[in-house]
Formats: C-alpha cells, structure tokens, sequence
C-alpha cells in the first residue's frame, strides 16, 4: 500500500513537472511570434497541457489543505516556480523597468500594424502585431538630429524601416519612404509614414 502511494506521488510530482516546463515554454514562445499564434499552431497540445497543469495545480492545492505541505512539496515548489516565471514575465512586458516614452507611431496595413515606441534613454522598439496574434518586439537605439531620427541599431530585422526617417511634427506623422532626389517624401501616402499616436513635445523641444 506504501509502494503504491509513492508511487501515485511520484507520478503526480512528475504530471506537475512537465505540465508546469510546457506551461513556461509556452509562456517563452510569446518573444517568438506570440502565445496567441502558437494556441492556434498547436491548439490541442496546449489545450492538453493547459488542463494536465490545472488538474496538477488543483490536486496539488486540495491535498496540501487536506494533507499538510510535505504531502505536496515538490509539487508546491514546481508551481511557485511557475508562478514567479508569471510574474517576471508581465514585469518584462510592463512598462516598470523601462525609461518612459517620448513618442509613440503606428504604421498600419492590410495584416499587421507596426508600432514604433521611442524613449528618453534613446532605446526604441518596434512593436509588430498581425494576423491570428502574431506578435514580436526588435530592439533598438536612435538619436534625434535635425528633424530626423537616425537609429544607430535599427529596431527590425530587415530593411522595411530604413537607418534614418523624418519627423513631422507639422503632419504628425513619420515619413520612411524617399523621392528620386533621395530626400523624404512628405505627402502623406499609405504605407509611406507611421502616424504619430502620442509625443512629449517638451522632450523634442529640447533637442
């Protein structure tokens, strides 16, 4: 009776186990197109490992109220672990350790939208969301000089955002696209600017 009681606890330390690593990776795949994309690739397996860790998370719980905590210890560690790696992932996607925005723009077309958030520390961020939640953040870092935002790491992985753009704060607008004398078109056409959504203006007066 004592075998098979340690061995139903070592199978359920071990359903905790991996539903909880799944848990994480799944959590790990938003910086790689986006949880929401990855639940629509791989809909029943998340489905099963979702259900496997909240069965784990609720025997777990009942049987520490039921039975004390060295019943369940392994189990309450691996689901605190869980937790923690919830938290520190919503503080990485927060705004609590990053330097605040100066200026905010959005390009949008038929599929996607691209978000361009810059900030006083002169890092900046492209914020890329398209069709079925795909989503995926690039880095980079500017500098402000005479009208133009010239980006010394470009926040994209290709050259759809070219090393510098041109910022209109007459039109509200950033213009990426150039006229055949190479100087920054400034008529607003699709999918020529981003639009801006939100600026410190007293930050770009100082510049």
């Amino acid at each position: 009776m004592e075998n098979t009681s340690k061995k139903t606890d070592t199978g359920l330390n071990f359903a905790s186990i991996i539903g909880s690593l799944c848990i994480i990776a799944w959590l790990i795949s938003d910086f790689y197109g986006g949880m929401i994309i990855h639940l629509f690739s791989y809909f029943y397996a998340i489905a099963f490992i979702v259900v496997l860790y909240i069965t784990s998370l609720a025997e777990t719980l009942v049987n520490w109220l039921r039975k004390g905590i060295e019943y369940v210890k392994v189990r309450v560690i691996v689901h605190f672990t869980v937790f923690l790696g919830f938290i520190a992932f919503n503080i990485h996607n927060s705004e609590i350790l990053r330097s605040d925005r100066v200026l905010t723009a959005t390009l949008r077309d038929d599929l996607f939208h691209y978000t361009l958030v810059f900030r006083k520390n002169g890092k900046v961020e492209t914020h890329e969301n398209g069709f079925l939640g795909y989503s995926q953040v690039h880095f980079g870092k500017y500098r402000f000089e005479e009208g133009l935002i010239i980006f010394n790491e470009k926040p994209y992985d290709n050259d759809f955002i070219p090393d510098s753009v041109f910022l209109d704060l007459n039109q509200n607008a950033i213009f990426i696209t150039k006229d055949s004398s190479n100087t920054f078109s400034r008529e607003k056409v699709w999918l020529n600017h981003f639009e801006i959504d939100s600026i410190d203006a007293t930050f770009f007066k100082r510049q």
